[in-house]
């Protein structure tokens, strides 16, 4: 019966080139709604925050000067206005000079009658002062409009003045301040015309500007887009080589960044997959070749004891030891490859107590003693400080058995064996030496690796799972160990119980 295709696979995914795109668009349209956003509701308002502080300033200056004055600015005798000229020089070279500078402003100066004292006009047209000529005649202003009036007396009665005065499509910002005696009174305007019109030219071009930009971030996004991804499709066609079963991928790594990180992992993923394939295939191998030698004695004896010896007590005898020692044999493989399972998939977890690992090497050498002098072998320990440890010592125990059976199928014609103990800082250093042939250094590498042979072991009895027991169990415990070896003089296999991720490795 067929299966229906998957929902999911009909459904839309935005890949990552889509992502890009979407997300430097988004970053331009939201950065064109924010420009927008500052121009409408922004510029104006800062802008005449500079504005007023700048003519603010100006006045305070102004006043400051009519406040210095030694003697008044001007008097009014029967409605006669006299002006104090030394002063008022003063001021017209304060402008002049540019100490204060009044360039674009128009400055007005008035007394508590709310007239004008004195005007001083730096801009056209001004909404203060109005503007006053005849054909051929002499071009002036009219200082004392009706709308200077009006902010004159709000000065003289609130003591200060700030307004924008409009006009059709001309706007004016005025600021006023009184002199510390409140009997003259200074007003300072500029025009606000230009910020309005410069605001009005920014939004016009905003949209023209917002289309130009688009297409251009989407032309940059295909190509970005497309140079970011091409490796990550690299990685993605090697991941499904993999999964088909080609483990010789290797990817190209064309940048030092993280992808290119990413791909040396990758090329190292498929290496160790590569090599652990390979290491299945020959476990696959040796262990069919290993069940498959002892199951056929069995059988083949416990034939020969049915059809044959029955009736011979000895060579039945003989058979039947032959049978119980294969079997013996089967379930000492059997035993190893479920004690690796279980070590190696973590449901066997270590149990860390503290404890002499003198006295637990001193309690594993003893347990040699037959074997030693049944083979006339020497086992000597050297274990004469004390080594506190913190580990699992059941764990630790198997460790050893590995390592000294390993050491006794290895002995050489001294027929010695070597167990040491040398205590650490923070732990000790466990060594198991032998003097027998030693190991190739080929062969080095992956001697603990699972039911990896040596070449000089080839054909000889065993599991072939010890030293991977080992590895699993001081992996386990975070313990460094590795072999030291040279062919003709030996081997010496060691581990530091020191947790490798607070201690350097020896």
């Amino acid at each position: 019966m067929k299966r229906k295709p998957s929902a999911a696979k009909h459904s839309f995914v935005l890949g990552i080139r889509g992502q890009l795109m979407l997300f430097i668009v988004g970053m331009t349209l939201l950065t064109l709604v924010l420009v927008w956003s500052v121009i409408t509701y922004g510029l104006v308002p800062q802008y005449n925050r500079t504005i007023r502080a700048k003519l603010e300033s100006k006045a305070t200056a102004i006043v400051a000067m009519i406040d210095q004055s030694d003697t008044p600015i001007s008097s009014r005798d029967f409605g006669i206005l006299t002006l104090n000229s030394d002063f008022w020089e003063t001021v017209s070279d304060a402008f002049i000079n540019k100490t204060i500078n009044v360039d674009g402003c128009c400055v007005d100066f008035s007394d508590s009658t709310l007239r004008c004292l004195k005007a001083y006009e730096s801009m056209y047209p001004c909404l203060l002062h109005e503007s006053t000529a005849a054909f051929g005649g002499n071009f002036g202003y009219n200082v004392n409009t009706s709308v200077v009036i009006q902010l004159r007396q709000k000065l003289f009665q609130d003591g200060q003045l700030y307004e924008i005065v409009r006009a059709s499509s001309s706007q004016q910002m005025v600021v006023g301040q009184l002199s510390a005696d409140g009997k003259y009174g200074v007003i300072v305007s500029a025009s606000l015309a230009q910020i309005s019109t410069a605001a009005e030219v920014l939004r016009s071009i905003l949209i023209p500007l917002a289309l130009i930009l688009l297409v251009l971030d989407l032309l940059f996004a295909m190509l970005f887009s497309r140079w970011f991804t091409r490796p990550i499709e690299r990685l993605s066609a090697g991941a499904k080589e993999i999964a088909d079963g080609n483990y010789d991928v290797q990817i190209s790594v064309v940048h030092r960044d993280e992808i290119g990180q990413l791909a040396e992992d990758f090329n190292h993923m498929a290496s160790e997959v590569k090599r652990s394939a390979q290491l299945e295939k020959d476990i696959l191998a040796n262990v069919s070749h290993d069940l498959r030698t002892p199951l056929t004695l069995i059988k083949g004896y416990a034939e020969t004891v049915r059809d044959l010896t029955g009736a011979d007590e000895a060579k039945r005898t003989e058979q039947c030891n032959i049978i119980v020692d294969e079997t013996d044999r089967l379930s000492a493989l059997v035993n190893s490859v479920m004690e690796l399972s279980k070590v190696q998939n973590g449901s066997e977890k270590p149990n860390p107590i503290d404890f002499d690992m003198s006295e637990l090497c001193f309690e594993v050498a003893g347990r040699y003693d037959a074997l030693c002098d049944q083979n006339h072998w020497t086992l000597r320990l050297e274990a004469d400080q004390a080594a506190p440890v913190s580990a699992d010592p059941a764990m630790m125990e198997r460790v050893l058995h590995n390592l000294l059976s390993n050491a006794f199928h290895h002995i050489g014609e001294d027929g010695t064996v070597v167990l040491r103990v040398i205590p650490l800082e923070k732990g000790c250093r466990v060594e198991v030496e032998d003097h027998g042939p030693g190991i190739a250094p080929e062969d080095l590498p992956y001697l603990f690796d699972r039911y990896y042979r040596a070449r000089q072991d080839a054909g000889k009895t065993g599991t072939g799972l010890g030293l991977s027991i080992t590895k699993a169990i001081l992996q386990q415990h975070g313990f460094a160990f590795g072999v030291d070896s040279a062919l003709g003089r030996g081997s010496t296999f060691w581990f530091t119980m020191c947790d490798t991720r607070t201690q350097p490795n020896p």
